[in-house]
């Protein structure tokens, strides 16, 4: 449980632990610190906490990134299948619980759950990792062992990530579409690493696309702003490739009109647009550092990821 994360409160928490053991054997972490969570799911996939069957993440979607990659990494450490992952939204946006059904309301999502639990049933989803070199600043967490960091939903380098960073400095415990709305237009103006050109490299294509900004999807949507969907790849799903949609230049023409279309049916158009749907993989290199985000969490700046899709890689309750 995430006690900082903007949906949840000490009653609450409280309601949903005391739910949760009605049924399971239950062991309650509230994370002091980032990267809390993805320690504490690490030793729980490598058997340090005893025979854990499910990790539960309570909290927005940078700690279900967190117990995500502390899972995978762990799992991969110790050779075994990673623990059945459970979610119980505490965010603001809850991206990756959306793109699972899940309801929106905590306790709702805990009965939910418990059904789930009870019922044995699970879905496999497929995850993005991203692997990454010409490391800049790292963000407290530092990177998984292998210098990597998985992805349930998305991760972008360029404009979208220095909103992240714009946000984070910001907010402190509370957001709002507002907060995000201002601080994109802020980072619209004064781009904190200016706009360096990015090299984008896909399977099969013998030339790079240039572009200025890039966003890469495990899923649709993309994000939301308040109850609004962000539409970047519709056809993207947890049972598919990556989508990657980036534009070659960020005038003022081009990023409004590609913002009118993700806030409605995500039909882009555009001579600036490089889309793709269902790709196995996006290699981004940046003649500078950039920021980079994943899973709206700022990750640090970099001048090359490379992108890829696992698929079937995570057993979800739902």
């Amino acid at each position: 449980m995430n006690p900082q994360a903007t949906a949840t409160s000490p009653g609450g928490r409280d309601v949903l632990a005391h739910a949760l053991a009605s049924q399971v054997k239950l062991e309650v972490v509230e994370t002091e610190h980032r990267g809390h969570a993805m320690t504490v799911a690490r030793a729980a996939a490598r058997g340090e906490l005893g025979d854990v069957d499910l990790v539960v993440a309570h909290g927005g979607d940078g700690t279900v990134n967190e117990v995500v990659n502390g899972l995978m990494d762990g799992a991969r450490r110790a050779a075994v299948p990673a623990p059945m992952l459970g979610v119980v939204p505490g965010g603001s946006a809850n991206v990756f619980a959306r793109a699972l059904g899940l309801p929106r309301d905590p306790v709702e999502a805990t009965h939910r759950l418990l059904h789930a639990v009870e019922t044995r049933s699970t879905r496999r989803v497929g995850l993005g990792i991203a692997e990454s070199g010409g490391t800049g600043a790292d963000d407290v967490t530092g990177a998984v062992a292998s210098g990597a960091r998985w992805f349930t939903f998305n991760a972008g380098l360029g404009w979208d990530a220095d909103v992240v960073e714009g946000v984070d400095a910001r907010r402190g415990k509370r957001t709002s579409p507002s907060l995000y709305a201002r601080t994109a237009v802020s980072a619209y103006l004064r781009p904190p690493h200016g706009r360096p050109a990015m090299s984008i490299g896909l399977p099969g294509d013998e030339e790079p696309v240039e572009a200025r900004t890039v966003f890469v999807s495990n899923t649709d949507p993309w994000s939301y702003l308040g109850p609004r969907p962000v539409h970047l790849n519709t056809t993207c799903s947890f049972d598919g490739g990556l989508g990657l949609f980036a534009l070659r230049g960020m005038g003022m023409t081009t990023v409004l009109r590609h913002l009118r279309q993700a806030l409605k049916q995500g039909k882009h158009r555009g001579s600036r647009l490089v889309r793709h749907d269902d790709v196995s993989s996006v290699c981004v290199k940046a003649e500078k550092p950039v920021n980079f985000q994943v899973d709206g969490d700022l990750v640090g700046t970099r001048t090359r990821v490379e992108f890829r899709s696992v698929p079937q890689a995570l057993t979800v309750a739902v």
